[in-house]
């Protein structure tokens, strides 16, 4: 990695990166990935460019990533109709390769709908061929997840809501201890092009810095044409201490208790 100055670094090397509805999809700490993500895009000598999107506001001119969080029933119904209003520029943004992570309620509504348990279907918008179905047993707990692009994947799952997916879309990755998208398969969240969809919480980033480095290689070469990284070498020993923590908060998780 190249070394040199910060403000050489990062001169035109801009990441937009958007947070989807934060003041409504965001009760499980799902803010912890926005602060990740545009902290190591931040090491990496680019310059990260946070937009948080809610209801109402005007869609941002230049977008790189998606990040979009948790909610509860009532989160969800209430974004329904702006999450519709934007759904074609989200699916065409997908189509192209943008980067994203939904989690939790905004992955189930990402999918084709969500019902809820007293019979309510929220429609989704599709980008996940997949239907979540509510279900009274809660599906709580840390999970540990394996995955054939980043290895050993760990959050902390609380949902109970109960994905299926179908057609070609392919599972994030299968689970080795904990429930994932429902109790009948062993799957866990879903891929689709660029866009990963999960159930982990915990935040999901900051102990999984390579889906973290996933969605940032893919945002800047699809705007830049390569990742290319500037890092100082303060930079670099702030990358250091993320991975350190990173790994350290890793083996904390695995040996708690589900």
């Amino acid at each position: 990695m190249t070394q040199q100055t910060a403000h050489e670094g990062r001169e035109g090397r801009r990441i937009d990166v958007v947070s989807l509805y934060p003041n409504d999809m965001n009760i499980y700490g799902d803010s912890g990935n926005v602060l990740t993500l545009t902290k190591r895009i931040e090491c990496y000598g680019y310059e990260p460019v946070l937009h948080s999107y809610n209801q109402g506001d005007p869609w941002p001119d230049n977008v790189d990533i998606i990040l979009g969080g948790g909610g509860q029933d009532s989160g969800q119904k209430k974004i329904q109709d702006d999450l519709h209003a934007r759904a074609d520029t989200l699916r065409d943004l997908a189509d192209r390769g943008t980067p994203m992570l939904v989690v939790c309620g905004l992955y189930q509504l990402f999918g084709k709908y969500f019902e809820t348990l007293d019979g309510y279907r929220i429609p989704g918008i599709g980008i996940f061929d997949a239907i979540t179905v509510g279900r009274k047993q809660r599906l709580i707990g840390n999970i540990v997840e394996d995955s054939s692009d980043f290895g050993a994947i760990i959050g902390y799952e609380n949902h109970s809501g109960q994905t299926f997916l179908r057609g070609g879309t392919q599972p994030l990755a299968e689970v080795s201890r904990g429930e994932g998208n429902n109790l009948d398969d062993s799957t866990e969240g879903a891929r689709m092009n660029n866009v990963i969809g999960t159930y982990l919480h915990g935040s999901l980033l900051p102990k999984n810095p390579d889906i973290a480095d996933f969605l940032i290689h893919r945002a800047t070469e699809l705007r830049y044409g390569a990742f290319e990284p500037v890092v100082t070498k303060e930079q670099g020993s702030e990358l250091a201490m993320l991975d350190r923590f990173s790994n350290s908060a890793r083996k904390v998780a695995r040996a708690r208790p589900r």
